[in-house]
This record gives structure tokens, sequence and C-alpha cells, in this order.
């Protein structure tokens, strides 16, 4: 590809070769877009361009645009020195909270007369994508492919600086939201920061228990710790940043707990099984308000396929679905350690469901349930 199929033209500049910066870098090269890379740690810089995510940047270039994508105590600096380095382009970041690196840069700009230019410059941005390892060497050129990303667009900002960032964001196959900081720090809490600190403190239950009991383990338990082994030295970063958010949230999740806690405590007295009940059906009300697969307010159904524990298994159900004109919407799979065989949670439209289960019928696949 060449830059006539990007949006954006470069070079980019992208400080921080971590998992995002490497990723950006990855899926801007792909486009034909050059990439100036640039990363404190030697190390990370030559594995990030190694692994073809930009070129190191020697300064003989002058990038319209910069990526921020450093850890969150290190954001409003680095920004501010991106910022007075290149007094020409347009500065993001890709950290998971905004309202803090803002005031630490409008606090640090107060008293300097072109403060304000500065800033106006700086165009806060979050993708809602990522892994469980970190490091060039897990970054993917298609991350951001479907995944919400926010920008936090403010009045200073003049819209070709938004509108910039927002061609990044197209360019990497990502979705645009604007949201004002505040909102977007307070939603985050809700769908990542709080769901970390669940998952982890559910996932360190594990540490002491008997292999016997982890033989049991299901797709469910997978689940629910899935991202518990992500980095707490830069999950401690998110948290502080944005305790506030995260305190309201767990006191709330707490009162829930405490009054699940009453009722199994005497699953016998009066209201215990109602109280009990009315807490699991609160989760059914709020997962049936996640949005579908990009971010579309779409539900869809899922049929459980029984699929053999043979080789090309799984590839056949793909393609036979192809064949018959049925769209995956989304996959789970399960599959318990020495069964013959494994359980394909398939996604489609309602709309399409009689079809996929007469037509994978006829193809010998057997549907559970």
């Amino acid at each position: 590809m060449n830059d006539s199929t990007s949006r954006v033209t470069g070079p980019v500049r992208v400080v921080g070769a971590g998992l995002l910066g490497a990723s950006v870098g990855l899926g801007l090269r792909a486009r034909g877009v050059d990439v100036l890379l640039a990363d404190a740690s030697p190390a990370n810089l030559d594995l990030a361009i190694d692994y073809g995510a930009g070129r190191a940047d020697d300064g003989t270039a002058e990038p319209a645009l910069i990526v921020v994508a450093v850890p969150p105590d290190l954001v409003s600096s680095v920004v501010r020195a991106e910022l007075a380095a290149h007094p020409d382009a347009v500065v993001t970041d890709v950290a998971s909270v905004k309202v803090a690196p803002l005031s630490e840069l409008q606090t640090a700009g107060s008293g300097h007369a072109d403060a304000a230019t500065d800033l106006s410059r700086y165009v806060g941005s979050h993708p809602l994508a990522g892994r469980e390892r970190g490091g060039p060497s897990s970054g993917r050129a298609d991350l951001f492919n479907g995944r919400p990303w926010v920008v936090c667009a403010r009045p200073e900002n003049d819209r070709a600086s938004v509108n910039l960032v927002e061609a990044l964001i197209l360019d990497l196959g990502a979705t645009p939201i604007e949201m004002e900081t505040a909102a977007h720090d307070a939603a985050v809490a809700l769908v990542s920061h709080t769901p970390q600190i669940v998952s982890s403190l559910m996932a360190k239950r594990l540490a002491d228990s008997t292999d016997a009991a982890l033989a049991l383990a299901g797709q469910g338990l997978r689940d629910v710790t899935r991202i518990a082994g992500s980095e707490p030295e830069l999950w401690v970063q998110i948290l502080g940043a944005n305790a506030p958010a995260v305190v309201e949230i767990l006191h709330a999740y707490r009162d829930d707990l405490d009054r699940v806690l009453v009722a199994l405590g005497d699953v016998g007295a009066a209201g215990a099984r109602r109280s009990l009940a009315e807490e699991l059906a609160g989760g059914n009300v709020g997962v049936s308000r996640l949005p579908g697969k990009h971010g579309q307010d779409r539900r869809f159904t899922q049929l459980v396929v029984l699929v053999d524990d043979k080789p090309g298994e799984l590839g056949r159900l793909f393609t036979e679905l192809g064949e018959i004109g049925v769209n995956l919407e989304d996959l789970r799979l399960e599959h318990s350690p020495g069964a013959q065989v494994g359980l394909a949670e398939i996604s489609v439209l309602p709309e399409a469901v009689q079809r996929t289960v007469d037509e994978l019928g006829a193809r010998g696949w057997r549907i559970a349930g």
C-alpha cells in the first residue's frame, strides 16, 4: 500500500514503542505511512523496528501528527515536551485516563504566554483495545479493527486538529467516538477499570486452590479471569489516576455483594432466595444492554455447535458457514482436557438462526440444545 490509501500522510511520530505504540506503527505502516518511532528504552525501540512498526526518528523529518503511547504517569510530561519540540504538530495520546493528564498539562502551562496555543494542539484520545500481554512483540496491525476509540475534543481544539486525530483512528480500522473528558473517565471506570479489579481478585482466589479443583475449570472461570494476567505496575498507575470514579462503582458493587452475603448466610430466611434471584436478575438486565460487535446496538442469537476433537474440524465449520452465507458475528470456544468434542458457541443474526440450524444439520453438524 501507499500514502494514497491512507487518510493520514506521514511522517507520524509515535512516542512509546510498547503494545499500543507498536500497534499504531504497524497499522500505519500497513497503509504505507512513514512512521517515526521513539522510546526511552533502546531495546524496546529496536524490537519495534525489527517487527516493522516504523523507523527510528533521526530528527530530519517534521511530523504533522504525534501519538504519545507512554504509561499514564508520563503522559503529561511527554505531551508537553512534544508540543514544545514540534510547534506545528497535533499531539494525541492513547492513555486510558484523560482527566489527570489534562489537569497536569493545564497546571504546568499556567503562567506561560503560549500555554493556550500549545494545548489547543493537544487532543486526548483513548482506543478501547489491548491484549493481556504488553511490549512491542505483542503489537498487531489489526489491534484496533472494529474497536471504539474515544476522542476527547475540547472547545479550544480547532476542527482541523480533531479531524486529523479521527483520520488516524479511521486509518487504523477503529470507530471514533467524541466524548467529554470527565465523561470518558467515568465510562472507562465502569467498562474497563473496575472489571480489571474484579477479575484480578477472583483470580487471586485460585492461587491457593488444589490442582484437582482447577482441573474442573470451564470457560466461565476463564472468561471472568481472562484479564487478570495484565501488568500490575501499569494498572496501579491507571487505577490511581481514575480512583474517584472507580471507588464510586466499587462501593455500589460492595453493596450488592453484601446483600448476596446476607442471603447466603441464611438461605432459609424469609426473602433470602428472592434477594439472590433479584441480584442475579439484575445481572441479566445489565448484560442484555451490552452492544454487539463493533459497537453496533444489535443483538445476536447464540447457537452451540459440537465440534469433534479432530484436526481441521473447526476450519471446516468456518468454511461451511461461509458456504451457506451466514456471517459469524462472534465465537466462543470451550474444550475440556481429554474430551472428544468441543463446543463452539457461534453468534448469528436472529433471522439467520433457522437457516443456520437447517444447513449445518444437513451437513452433519450437531447443534446442542
